[in-house]
């Protein structure tokens, strides 16, 4: 069985596979580490593992190579990109910086190593409030990528001086507001759960609004007992094991109709990570991700300075 040669190569090579919420259900189940952008950064940084396996997509094992230079770090897929990453540039990021010289760029995690190289200081979904809340406030800000997150941090913080990046997450920028309503109203006590980088009238419907792992502990902490899910449908498979006795809905995006859609709003790119092309990277110790030094410690810069704030 393929599982079982994975977790072979992993022993054999001192290997650790760190994983996304969103990849699927059975690559999650051979997972050392499952988390959101925030904790597998860290991991990726306190990992004794010789060889880090990224399951999830290219930003993600970029990030795990800046902050482990002298491992070896693996990605199953190299066409696993991200939407909202491809939507900034480091070319256009560098002119827009010459243009706004005063300015300190926050870069949401999810954008690759040259633009985190151009980049104060990084941010998650779980921490962007923190980290803006750092800044002195009569600092001006460039905010990227994420207009969405942008948009709900600066109305957080009432900060009129952020400059917002027009990107955005194909998956989060889809999910139907009159199909959260249709649910709403078929299932009415569910609570609305809820990611930042989703439009504001979404977010406006939400009972809560937080990360990943935020939107985890918020459907254990709380007595709810239904709630429909408003982020990628891989994280279902994490919700339904922690919470067996619970009931979710994944929220529809635009062009389904109805509000039985199953897992219907997929991450593409995360969804290129399978068992077999796993197996196929511990065992060739191939494709690997390398980063020219200059780049990597201008990124790592960024990094550390998101991860110290606590």
């Amino acid at each position: 069985m393929l599982r079982d040669e994975i977790l072979d190569l992993k022993r054999a090579k001192n290997a650790v596979i760190l994983a996304h919420y969103y990849t699927t259900p059975d690559v999650q189940s051979v997972a050392d580490f499952l988390g959101d952008s925030l904790a597998l950064s860290i991991e990726a940084q306190r990992t004794p593992a010789d060889m880090i396996l990224f399951a999830g997509v290219h930003f993600m094992a970029e990030t795990a190579k800046v902050l482990s230079p002298h491992k070896k770090v693996l990605l199953p897929s190299l066409e696993a990109g991200c939407s909202l990453a491809e939507s900034c540039r480091a070319e256009d990021l560098a002119a827009f910086k010459h243009a706004h010289p005063d300015h300190l760029v926050v870069s949401y995690v999810n954008t690759s190593v040259a633009v985190k190289a151009l980049t104060d200081i990084c941010c998650t979904s779980s921490n962007a409030l923190k980290v803006v809340e750092s800044i002195p406030a009569d600092t001006p800000i460039i905010f990227t990528p994420d207009r969405n997150l942008g948009s709900y941090i600066q109305k957080l913080t009432g900060r009129d001086n952020m400059l917002i990046w027009d990107g955005a997450c194909h998956v989060h920028e889809e999910f139907s507001l009159e199909g959260i309503l249709a649910l709403k109203k078929a299932h009415p006590q569910a609570h609305v759960v809820v990611h930042p980088e989703c439009r504001a009238y979404i977010i406006a419907v939400a009972d809560f609004v937080g990360s990943t792992s935020a939107i985890l502990e918020y459907c254990g902490q709380n007595a709810a007992q239904e709630f429909i899910v408003v982020t990628e449908a891989g994280i279902m498979a994490e919700m339904r094991r922690l919470y067996p006795d619970k009931k979710f809905y994944p929220a529809p995006p635009e062009h389904i109709t109805g509000i039985d859609c199953g897992s219907c709003n997929e991450c593409k790119y995360m969804k290129m990570v399978t068992l077999e092309n796993i197996a196929s990277a511990l065992r060739d110790e191939q494709p690997e991700i390398l980063i020219d030094e200059p780049i990597r410690k201008a990124a790592e810069r960024s990094i550390l300075n998101m991860i110290a704030i606590k």
